[in-house]
């Protein structure tokens, strides 16, 4: 609680503030006039507060009823009016996603009335929720993977007339927090910034959405990774620069005439996503590109020697080579790769006579594992340029396939090379400056 303390201290105590609790459904008392809004909505079904605050209401209801009488009237926190998505509050699961919607409808149409014209409304929000649905034009293998959470929200925000303006990330969460230690919770928040979208508003359609989405959102993403925002936070990331192209139509049209709804413009937006990162990986080096897709087919596991020799021809590469570049075992009709801990201690990329990008990335993560960030940065500032970059862009692509395929470690080990590397990159720019002063 000391840097909480500490904060409290440096802020200004003037000018006095007031606080009221009112119910932002309430179209008449619940949003002062022109307010310069801020908010940071509920998260679906994510997290019940007044579930969680019957806990302290207990305790304080015993020492303070008497002082506070109307806010401690009853035995429990009041429930009815929370704007969450309880099935067992609000008669299953499809009940509580409609009340959901309708309650997230009505505030933002009462935002939109009543916010200030001056000023744009900015909203708060980190939601992580993946839902696996098969859809009847989709085949097992390609299951739409869907955020109920973010496209009620945002579905909400659209529908009632808001155009997303700007977007930004934001570090809001403590990695030692508990739900932040050992797991890829969440370490961001997204800042979306809306105004009301203008009457004359176009309408494009599926194509042309598309069209603009790949136009404009690779260079959002590559500004995301370049500031090492880390890769569980990506995706969501994504939502906002991509639902800024969406937003700004009055509608998108299916070839039929139908709209084309958030959770489909959330579907497009991953795909645009994946198709980034997929042409980021074709700027790396032909053994990275093996060691990737071998990855993608068997993790660290075993596979036959046969698939590698087979993989290696497609990739233009030899598996002797690629053993020889020190990423692989074969012997005894398998081949693997090697895990990060297995590389050796003593590595010097400018004596390789085959560096990769995955050998560069995989001896980052192993320092980071067991000698901390200023080891790493010391090995990052020996690499070449290309490998440096190699090794930042393949940890956002490593990651992607490890936390499809449910590799939670790995997942996890991607995921911190790829947040701490903007740290480790101005460490190793600093060290790389001290050396050229010392040597010239």
């Amino acid at each position: 609680m000391e840097w909480v303390a500490e904060c409290l201290e440096a802020l200004p105590a003037h000018p006095p503030g007031q606080a009221r609790q009112v119910n932002a459904t309430d179209s008449v008392n619940g949003v002062p006039s022109s307010p310069l809004i801020s908010t940071d909505p509920p998260y679906y079904d994510n997290v019940p507060y007044a579930d969680l605050s019957d806990f302290f209401y207990v305790w304080l209801r015993k020492t303070l009823k008497d002082t506070y009488p109307d806010l401690f009237r009853t035995l429990l926190v009041p429930k009815e009016e929370e704007l969450i998505a309880d099935p067992y509050r609000h008669g299953g699961k499809e009940a509580a996603k409609r009340r959901f919607e309708e309650g997230m409808r009505q505030v933002f149409r009462n935002l939109r009335t009543k916010a200030h014209p001056d000023y744009p409304l900015s909203l708060y929000y980190a939601f992580k929720q993946q839902e696996v649905e098969e859809e009847e034009e989709e085949t097992e293998d390609t299951p739409q993977v869907a955020s109920t959470g973010w496209e009620s929200f945002l579905q909400g925000l659209v529908d009632e007339g808001f155009q997303i303006t700007a977007t930004w990330p934001m570090r809001t969460e403590r990695a030692n927090r508990p739900r932040g230690q050992g797991s890829n919770a969440l370490a961001s928040s997204i800042v979306l910034v809306c105004r009301p979208r203008p009457e004359g508003a176009p309408k494009a359609t599926r194509q042309d959405f598309l069209r603009a989405l790949r136009q404009e959102l690779p260079a959002a993403l590559k500004e995301l990774t370049q500031g090492s925002i880390p890769p569980v936070d990506l995706a969501q990331s994504a939502i906002g620069p991509g639902m800024a192209v969406f937003s700004r139509y009055a509608a998108v049209l299916e070839p039929d005439g139908r709209p084309l709804s958030v959770r489909e413009a959330l579907a497009l937006i991953n795909q645009v996503l994946d198709e980034f990162l997929a042409e980021e990986e074709a700027e790396l080096d032909p053994d990275t590109r093996f060691a990737i897709a071998w990855y993608e087919q068997y993790g660290y596991e075993e596979g036959p020697y046969g698939d590698a020799e087979t993989l290696a021809k497609a990739k233009n590469v030899a598996v002797a080579g690629l053993m020889e570049g020190g990423i692989l075992l074969a012997r005894g009709g398998k081949v693997r790769l090697f895990r990060p801990e297995e590389y050796p201690e003593d590595w010097n990329p400018s004596a390789d006579k085959r560096p990769s990008a995955w050998e560069a990335a995989h001896h980052l993560i192993r320092l980071l594992a067991k000698a901390g960030e200023s080891a790493a940065a010391s090995l990052l500032a020996q690499l070449p340029g290309h490998l440096a970059e190699g090794a930042r862009a393949l940890a956002y692509r490593l990651y992607q396939i490890a936390e499809r395929k449910g590799r939670a470690e790995d997942a996890l080990n991607f995921n911190l090379l790829a947040g701490s590397y903007g740290h480790l990159a101005l460490e190793a720019a600093k060290r790389k400056g001290v050396q050229e002063r010392l040597f010239g």
